[in-house]
């Protein structure tokens, strides 16, 4: 079976668990017509009604190039008429110039992140009162490969294991996942403080009250994480991400950040460090923390500048800044929500003063 077949029935079948009548919204580039395609075949043999939305290549370079103010800070009706109506989502991580966006003038990408919270507010509002569900796949390209520094058919090969597409039965591989995954929540549920020390790192998270979430494949394809939002005025010390990431197709890496009551009061990047400090100017909540998480795919051992992968790289924590996750108990709100990746094969974890991970990996589990 195809790579798109595979991944259509995986994330209709098991992520998303489509339904008759579920309104069915598929967004991507069109570089993904053949994964497009077996979205659409898979939609509607389970009776559901496939919508597309589809972008042109470069389009997003064309848009913040020649958009005025007014422009970056339109709805088009449909856009919000979608995000109050459909009841699933996929959006294909795909596209043919990941550095389309190297040179764009990073205030209008802040102003537009700003506009569209009205569209995100009302997506995580829905989801959370169980009207909406999501999920995030890859189709890969020869630009994603080049950033990977792979050959079109190793990073696909690279997808294929990522995914677990390569199982005899995907759907069985992410459920022993999230058997995996189900002992650290349990490690992690009822903690107050988590603190985490490293390369140039201290920093504690006041987590009391708030939920771990299990993220086994229902959003996120290839998935493989443990995450909360931490409490907004509770996370204290300094952090330094060595990983590489990319935001909205910017590249950035060595980010150290110093918080003080949850907010960044200052921030530093090795490289990128001009987009770093528009993107943490773009709204009210984009200096507070929104998540905080043990990346667990082992399938993932390097990083792409893809941060759908990288992420979940085996043997790291991520933080992100801006939105927090309702589900979690998170209040923050904000326009963006940038992943930075850490490396812990020498770092510590401790929960309440008690180290539970070292080198890696969680202790009893």
């Amino acid at each position: 079976m195809s790579l798109e077949k595979k991944m259509a029935q995986l994330i209709c079948e098991y992520s998303l668990d489509l339904k008759e009548g579920d309104i069915f919204l598929i967004r991507s580039e069109t570089v993904a017509e053949p994964l497009v395609k077996e979205f659409v075949r898979k939609t509607l043999e389970m009776g559901a009604h496939p919508v597309l939305r589809m972008m042109i290549s470069e389009q997003q370079s064309v848009f913040y190039k020649y958009a005025t103010e007014k422009q970056l800070e339109f709805i088009p009706p449909s856009v919000m008429a979608d995000a109050e109506n459909i009841t699933a989502q996929v959006y294909i991580d795909s596209t043919d110039n990941t550095k389309q966006l190297t040179n764009t003038d990073k205030s209008k990408v802040s102003l537009y992140a700003k506009s569209m919270r009205k569209v995100r507010d009302v997506l995580m509002d829905r989801e959370e009162k169980g009207e909406f569900r999501w999920s995030l796949c890859p189709y890969p390209t020869q630009a994603m490969a080049q950033d990977a520094e792979m050959s079109l058919d190793e990073y696909t090969e690279f997808v294929f294991n990522a995914c677990k597409l390569n199982e005899a039965d995907p759907v069985a591989a992410w459920k022993e996942v999230d058997e995996f995954q189900n002992k650290v929540v349990d490690i992690l549920t009822g903690t107050k403080e988590i603190r985490i020390e490293g390369k140039n790192t201290d920093i504690t998270f006041n987590v009391e009250g708030r939920k771990w979430i299990n993220c086994n494949g229902h959003h996120n394809m290839p998935d493989g994480e443990v995450f909360t939002s931490p409490v907004e005025d509770g996370v204290n010390g300094q952090i330094y991400f060595d990983l590489p990431t990319s935001y909205m197709g910017v590249e950035a890496g060595g980010i150290t950040l110093k918080i003080d009551k949850g907010r960044i009061i200052e921030a530093s990047a090795e490289k990128g460090d001009d987009f770093l400090q528009s993107v943490l100017d773009t709204d009210e909540g984009s200096r507070l923390i929104g998540e905080i998480a043990f990346g667990l795919n082992d399938n993932i051992n390097k990083p792409t500048k893809n941060i759908l992968f990288d992420e979940k790289i085996g043997r790291t924590i991520h933080m992100a800044v801006g939105a927090s996750y309702p589900e979690a108990g998170g209040k923050n709100k904000s326009g963006i929500h940038w992943d930075m990746i850490k490396g812990m094969a020498d770092g510590k974890v401790y929960a309440d003063g008690v180290m539970i991970y070292s080198e890696g990996r969680f202790h009893g589990v």
